[in-house]
Formats: structure tokens, C-alpha cells, sequence
């Protein structure tokens, strides 16, 4: 307990629950917040929690819909989700922590740390199965253990997973293909029991878990938390309807895919690599120069669409790179992704599958990007917001959302794939008439909005026809 106490004192306390939004992107949250409120109901999500971090803070979360439809208990920021294969970035840095500390190199042969490690190379030229092609996801490993958790709910243990795997064999020579793996990472939180000589939850939650001061985020679905747990659901059925999935005990996969943790814990990790990433020979549960490696291109699958640090997905999009990672399992959906450079990162839990979070982050990302370039902060004109608002347009048109994008009106019609490439910015002409911006700047047709006896709006005029307010 004095190890631990210790070790609290020594890593600053970072306050992610803060929800002060910065100014610059304001009005993309109000538009944000319509979205999503809209999108839980027309993409028929249970529950959906969602965060964006910049640097050293949580600026903004929420959660939308159910955390259970049954009980009607709301997704919150705080709720807790399975992670799914966010889990493995956890298992990464243990890795890595250990590497670090001289007990193990990237370049181990496998079986020379897991003596039992007796999988069939069906390839004899084929390099070693290595700590570092496990990471890559490149050491030709299949990709499940040779059971069928996925459908029958039914995980094996550690005992089974090392009597299968002399039953399987390798799909690919080593480091010739990327071939994601949960048997690969598996076995890596076999390897940090082994040369730790901990249990492998005993180690996380010492060297990782408590130190961030992630006391939401466990190596499985805690006993003590299982009312906090979102209840996972299935994908849309052709009704239209999602059924609950039963809740599943990840036993021997854990290290791959057991973690349970919220929007605010994920935050705190999020802020976590933002600080290090800043440093150049310090230390905070792994050194910086580690976590730098991690983030960078590791291993180019030889179609060059997949790149991997280690541990982390490498992406590259309009000139800017993103680190992730994402998760699938029964009943939820997860995703992590962060930009270094512009230290911001977003979290994505969902309590259902069949559904895609790589949407609700372009949603978010797109928006913060447009208010970067527009600023509309910078010209916020508060007399616009009697004109907000939900407007509903049954039974010829869908609903439209009214927020203020600084001194300008934006509409954008619901639901949206994203929100910037549906929103509409509007020039006051007079008091209650707007003009629609046009995208070389001309103006194009009206939006008036009507006033009730006592000037309140109830009512817009678009294209010789009515919205009433609904909201």
C-alpha cells in the first residue's frame, strides 16, 4: 500500500473533468449537441458516450440515449462500456514499461518466454515470432484462438488458450502481411505475467491503471461495478430492433479485448500521452522517447493501406497524423483516436454493435476543424439565438436544427453522415430574414422566421414553405 501511495505522489493530478469549453470551438459544440441528440434516435443507438480532449483537459462530454433501455438508466460521460480491443493499448504499454526496464527486448522470440508457446510454423523460412511482430499484428498468427467465442459467448481460459494453440498453426511467414491479431496480443499479456512474475491484472493496475489514477478502468467487467456497466445490444435487426446481448466474461482473452472504462478515464489517458509526448528524457509510466516510438510507423502492410506503430493504428489524413485504436465486441463498440500535434483526441463509446464510431469521430473532428478555420468565436452575435432551436418539417421534409455559427445562422437538416458537409451558414438581411451563403460567397434564397404575438419565433419560412418550432 506505501508502494502505491508512493507511486500517486509522484504523477501530477490532471483535473480531465473540467467541461470548460474553450471559446474557439463553442458553437461547434452547440451544433455537435444537436447531432448527436438526433443521431442516437435515427441510427436507433441504446446509448452513445462521447469526449473530446484537448491537451490537459476533458473539454466536453456527454452521453446520449440509454445506458439501459430496460431499466431507462441515461449513457452519461461516466458510464462504463466494454473498451473491446482498446484494451490492447494497455497491454502495449506494459509491454513497454517492461522493455524499458530491461526485462524483455522488442526482438524475443516468443517461445523463448513462453516455453509452452508450441504453435505449428507451417512456413520453415519464415523469421521468429517476435515480441515486436506481435505488436505490428505482423507475425503471421491467426487471428482467433481456435474457439467460437464470438458466437457462442463462451471464452476460454489461459489453461485452454495454451493447449489450443499446439493445435493451430501460422497463417503467414512472420513479417510478411499484417493480420490483426487477438491471439497475438493475447499472448503479450501472457508474456508480461511471465517476466513480471505478477498476475497480469496485478501488474496493470499497479504500474498503469492506479499511477494514471484510472480508478473506472478495469481488466475486465468489475464485480463490485456491474450496475454502472452499459448493457451491451446487437446490431439492427430487418425490424429495425436491437435484442440485449448477454454480458461476456473475456477469462483468457482479457489482455486482447476484456477492459471495461469510461469517456472520462480514456480522457485521462489521452492526457496522459498528450504530457509526455511533450517531453524529451522523462518519465511518467513509460519514458518519452517510448511512447514516441510506439506512435510511430512500425510496420507498412506491403499494400501500403495499413500502418501500425506498436500498438497503435497509424493514420494519415489532411496532413495531419492520427494514433488509435478502435474495438468490437458483444454488445459495444469503442474508439480512441488522438492527434499529437494538435493534442486533441476523441472518444467514442457505444453500448451496441453493427454500427461504425469512425462516424461520430469524423462528425466531431470535422466541426472542430470548420471552426478553426471560420472562428466564428471571434464574432459570436448573441441577438441570433432567439432563432434556435428544432424545427420540424413532417411530413415533407425531415427535422432541421438552427444553431448560430458567430454572427451567422447555421441550419443543418437531421439526421446527417456529418454534420459540417450538412450545415447551411446564413447572412442576416433584416431583423427576422436571413440569405443562405453560397460557397463563392454570393448570397442565395431567404429563411424568415415568424414571431408569435409576444416576439416569440415559432415558425421559419424556407423555399415557400413552413417549419413550425418543435424544441
Amino acid at each position: 500500500m506505501k508502494r502505491i501511495l508512493l507511486i500517486l505522489l509522484l504523477f501530477p493530478v490532471v483535473h480531465t473533468h473540467a467541461q470548460s469549453v474553450p471559446p474557439a470551438y463553442a458553437e461547434a459544440i452547440k451544433l455537435l449537441d444537436a447531432w448527436f441528440d438526433a443521431q442516437v434516435d435515427y441510427d436507433r443507438l441504446p446509448g452513445i458516450s462521447v469526449g473530446i480532449v484537448k491537451d490537459q483537459e476533458l473539454i466536453w462530454s456527454k452521453g446520449y440515449g440509454k445506458a439501459d433501455v430496460a431499466k431507462k438508466i441515461p449513457a452519461e460521460a461516466s458510464t462504463l462500456y466494454s473498451i473491446c480491443s482498446i484494451s490492447k493499448l494497455f497491454t502495449s504499454v506494459a509491454v513497454l514499461q517492461l522493455r524499458d526496464a530491461g526485462k524483455l527486448r522488442l526482438d524475443d522470440d516468443v517461445a523463448s518466454l513462453l516455453p509452452w508457446f508450441s504453435i505449428k510454423q507451417v512456413y520453415p523460412g519464415s523469421a521468429p515470432i517476435t515480441i515486436r511482430s506481435l505488436l505490428t499484428h505482423s507475425s503471421g498468427l491467426p487471428r482467433e484462438v481456435d474457439f467460437p467465442y464470438w458466437t457462442e459467448n463462451n471464452f476460454p481460459s489461459k489453461e485452454q488458450i495454451i493447449e489450443k494453440i499446439k493445435e493451430q498453426q501460422t497463417l503467414y511467414p512472420a513479417s510478411t502481411y499484417f493480420q490483426y491479431s487477438n491471439l497475438g496480443i493475447t499472448l503479450l499479456g501472457y508474456i508480461v505475467e511471465q517476466v513480471s512474475g505478477m498476475s497480469y491484472t496485478q501488474y496493470v493496475e499497479e504500474h498503469i491503471l492506479r499511477p494514471l489514477q484510472l480508478i473506472h478502468t478495469h481488466t475486465t467487467f468489475p464485480a463490485g461495478e456491474k450496475e454502472k456497466v452499459a448493457s451491451g445490444y446487437s446490431e439492427l435487426s430487418r425490424k429495425g430492433e436491437r435484442r440485449p446481448v448477454p454480458r461476456f466474461d473475456p477469462k483468457g482473452i482479457a489482455p486482447a479485448a476484456g477492459y471495461t472504462s469510461t469517456v472520462e478515464d480514456l480522457a485521462r489517458f489521452a492526457s496522459w500521452q498528450f504530457r509526455l509526448l511533450e517531453k524529451n528524457d522523462d518519465t511518467e509510466i513509460l519514458r518519452a522517447s517510448t511512447l514516441k516510438e510506439m506512435q510511430q510507423v512500425q510496420y507498412m502492410d506491403p499494400n501500403w493501406k495499413t500502418s501500425w506503430g506498436l500498438g497503435f493504428k497509424i493514420t494519415h489524413t489532411d496532413n495531419k497524423t492520427f494514433v488509435s485504436h478502435s474495438g468490437y465486441c458483444p454488445g459495444y463498440q469503442s474508439l480512441i483516436i488522438l492527434s499529437p500535434d494538435d493534442k486533441l483526441a476523441f472518444i467514442v463509446l457505444i453500448n451496441a454493435i453493427g454500427t461504425d464510431p469512425n462516424k461520430y469521430f469524423e462528425g466531431m473532428r470535422a466541426l472542430f476543424t470548420k471552426a478553426e478555420e471560420d472562428k466564428p468565436a471571434d464574432k459570436v452575435d448573441p441577438s441570433l439565438t432567439p432563432f434556435c432551436g428544432l424545427y420540424g418539417g413532417q411530413p415533407w421534409g425531415t427535422e432541421l436544427a438552427v444553431s448560430t455559427w458567430g454572427d451567422k445562422l447555421a441550419t443543418m437538416f437531421l439526421p446527417a453522415d456529418n454534420p459540417k458537409h450538412a450545415m447551411i451558414l446564413w447572412k442576416r438581411t433584416q431583423d427576422n430574414t436571413f440569405r443562405r451563403i453560397r460557397d463563392n460567397g454570393e448570397l442565395g434564397e431567404e429563411l424568415y422566421f415568424e414571431r408569435d404575438k409576444d416576439g416569440g419565433v415559432q415558425k421559419l419560412w424556407w423555399n415557400s414553405n413552413y417549419r413550425y418550432r418543435i424544441k
